[in-house]
């Protein structure tokens, strides 16, 4: 069946029988190339039958599908046109693993945070009405995404205003209690009966016209079927502000999917269609961990066992130093915004499950409920992923910074993380901290010294930023690890010809680097920054006036990072030089395909770092014998 499928019209054309075999098909496919490339897994297996109701009741190209977060949309790339090019997923130049209008008009908007599409599927609603143009507008959001404010503040706004919208509620931790379960799919049986709506309206138009109590009458229907609804149903929230609530509906019958997104095509006003669906459907380890196969890295289909062994990494060296640190002190709690396994708190929450607190896809209210807890003494460890605290910057300033409070703030998946793409590239953090007064910013140059780095921001009583990236540290071996002091710098090898100032994982290629330089007798100093601010100004001048040839090497983006604070301090003291480059990511989004892929593109690998120092030694030398 999966050959026959080129583009979304081709799913309307067949029957309920095929489109079954079909979506076997397509879990099949999609799981060889996770297999192969890595991805987001089980979400995507869990909504392939909701995926073909959507082709089959909606207009896929006119009617606007906005997919919350994103990492659910290969079923829907695979239904457009895009089901050879999926081999290529998350590789360089193939396609990516969330949508993107460049890739097809399918795609109707790029996303690959949390929680926007209702607020983006408004945004188009309401753009239609004031075109006086027709065409659907949906939202699908997870029952996680829709903890995020943002997608509550959407919420309320599209009750409020009676857009026609639908907003997809994709259910996969079947969050709905059995013993009230039955009486949901009663409910849903019958609202996705067209008599059942037809006769519910009629009857509310004849009972309106009649003279006097009438409308009283209509009322006091409405109140009592409420009053009995909310006894048994929470989900009335939805029909309290504004909504028609439909549903909850099994996410994996594609009969019963089709007849219910029919009517909500028929409701007017904003419409949200409840559907219960199961993460990793279809097969089987997926099921039974959907949490692991969220997001994976190549795994072996027979058993879902990982092709490459796991190595130590920072997440993970984190968490072991945290439940350390927290033993003996007690003031310590952790917080994470539903990324417990991610960033890795999974064991801090067996030790000390009162000290834990996940509080759901919400950062901004991460931050602000630490800032709470440290105005009243407690340390509270604030570990999330760069790009997501991104949706965090104005708590970071106003609730933290601004009230000087010390609340350990560390940015897991800092720099370059590759295959998830341009939404995902923690690549500004250190740009946007370092505009905030009251911070302190470090990074470490391996695990030794991200564990340091650790004890000392638990002691400092100041809000600090910790930044570091995904995965495990580089293989150079460090002879140094001083004691961290705020503000000193760390200076890992002495030189006289150019000074090399790099921080956080960019440590180990200037020291690489250097070696290399050592062969055609280029004498590098080497600089380990430490701290982006408060930045160590007397050894890097020191260093410079020595020199007066400098690198700075980064993993993030060249404006406002390391480089911009090199300048300053440089202009500051009045410093002559006679060289500087600046090696950081370019001022624009980055692309997805692997760290080292991009690394070599954007000229950061050892070898293009290299071959430009040593251009700028040869141009200083000719320089010297015209002289």
């Amino acid at each position: 069946m999966i050959e026959k499928i080129n583009s979304s019209k081709d799913v309307k054309n067949l029957n309920l029988k095929e489109k079954e075999e079909l979506a076997k098909e397509i879990r099949k496919y999609i799981i060889e190339v996770v297999s192969e490339n890595g991805g987001h897994l089980a979400s995507n297996l869990g909504v392939v039958e909701l995926t073909l109701a959507l082709h089959s009741v909606f207009d896929v190209g006119k009617d606007k599908i906005v997919w919350d977060v994103g990492h659910q949309s290969y079923v829907h790339k695979i239904l457009t046109g895009r089901k050879e090019k999926l081999k290529t997923l998350r590789k360089l130049d193939g396609i990516a693993g969330f949508p993107k209008t460049n890739e097809s008009k399918a795609d109707c908007f790029n996303t690959g945070h949390s929680s926007t599409s209702i607020s983006a599927a408004l945004g188009m609603a309401r753009a239609r009405d004031v075109k006086n143009e027709k065409y659907s507008s949906i939202a699908v959001i997870g029952d996680g995404a829709l903890t995020g404010g943002m997608a509550l503040e959407a919420l309320n706004d599209a009750g409020f205003s009676k857009t026609k919208i639908t907003v997809i509620l994709n259910d996969n931790e079947m969050s709905i209690s059995k013993n009230v379960g039955g009486m949901n799919l009663l409910l849903s049986r019958l609202r996705t009966r067209k008599m059942y709506t037809k006769s519910s309206i009629s009857a509310k138009k004849i009972i309106n016209k009649i003279p006097i109590i009438g409308k009283p009458t209509v009322r006091i229907i409405q109140r009592v079927k409420r009053s009995i609804k909310q006894l048994i149903i929470p989900t009335m929230f939805f029909e309290d502000i504004g909504y028609t609530y439909l549903g909850p509906v099994d996410g994996h019958n594609i009969e019963q999917l089709e007849n219910i997104l029919n009517l909500s095509k028929r409701v007017e006003g904003p419409v949200l269609v409840h559907v219960l669906t199961k993460k990793g459907k279809g097969y089987k380890p997926a099921e039974e961990n959907p949490d692991k196969f969220h997001a994976t890295s190549p795994f072996n289909i027979k058993d879902g066992t990982p092709k490459t062994k796991k190595k130590e990494d920072y997440s993970k060296i984190f968490g072991k130093k945290l439940i350390e640190l927290a033993k003996n002190n007690k003031k310590i709690v952790a917080i994470t915004a539903s990324m417990k396994d991610g960033t890795g708190l999974t064991e801090f929450q067996k030790k000390f499950p009162e000290r834990f607190f996940d509080i759901g896809i919400a950062e901004q209210h991460a931050i602000t409920m630490a800032a709470g807890m440290a105005k009243e003494g407690i340390i509270p460890v604030v570990p999330i992923y760069s790009s997501f605290y991104q949706r965090a910057y104005d708590q970071v300033i106003h609730d933290v910074a601004m009230q000087n409070l010390p609340v350990v703030m560390c940015v897991d998946r800092a720099g370059c993380v590759g295959t998830d793409g341009e939404t995902h590239q923690g690549l500004l953090d250190l740009a946007f901290f370092r505009l905030v007064p009251n911070l302190i910013i470090v990074a470490p140059k391996d695990f030794k010294e991200f564990e340091n780095m650790l004890e000392y921001a638990v002691e400092c009583n100041k809000p600090i930023i910790i930044r570091y990236p995904r995965g495990g540290e580089s293989e150079y071996k460090f002879k140094l690890n001083s004691k961290i002091e705020e503000g000193k710098s760390e200076v890992l090898r002495k030189g006289k010809d150019i000074t090399i100032i790099a921080i956080g994982k960019m440590v180990s290629r200037a020291m690489q680097v250097a070696d290399e330089l050592k062969k055609d007798n280029i004498d590098a100093e080497v600089i380990n920054a430490r701290f982006l601010k408060p930045l160590d100004n007397e050894t890097i001048k020191d260093s410079i006036l020595k020199t007066k040839n400098i690198v700075t090497i980064e993993d993030g983006t060249i404006i406002n990072g390391l480089a911009t604070s090199i300048k300053e301090l440089i202009v500051q003291e009045n410093v002559l030089v006679k060289n500087i480059k600046c090696f950081a990511y370019p001022d624009q989004f980055i692309k997805h395909g692997s760290v080292d892929e991009l690394e070599k593109i954007y000229k950061l690998d050892v070898d293009n770092i290299v071959k430009t120092i040593k251009s700028i030694k040869l141009d200083n030398k000719k320089e010297e014998n015209n002289e």
